[in-house]
């Protein structure tokens, strides 16, 4: 649980980063560097959200049903 912690939070900074530095490139590249970094981000969130055990004890954190 902690190293994917970590692992998805280097995702999470490095995609702000590359969104960062995209704004400095070039014509051609700045717009898929900002598009890389902005599914770095967007992975990172989704699958930290995904990961079990999380406060309310529940094993599936997608089944809709609150009360399990």
């Amino acid at each position: 649980m902690i190293l994917s912690f970590i692992f998805f939070m280097i995702l999470f900074i490095g995609g702000i980063g590359a969104m960062g530095i995209a704004q400095g490139l070039p014509e051609p590249l700045a717009p898929l560097v900002f598009c890389g970094g902005l599914l770095l981000v967007t992975l990172a969130l989704a699958f930290m959200m995904r990961q079990g055990g999380s406060a309310t004890r529940r094993s599936d954190n997608w089944s809709g049903n609150a009360t399990e």
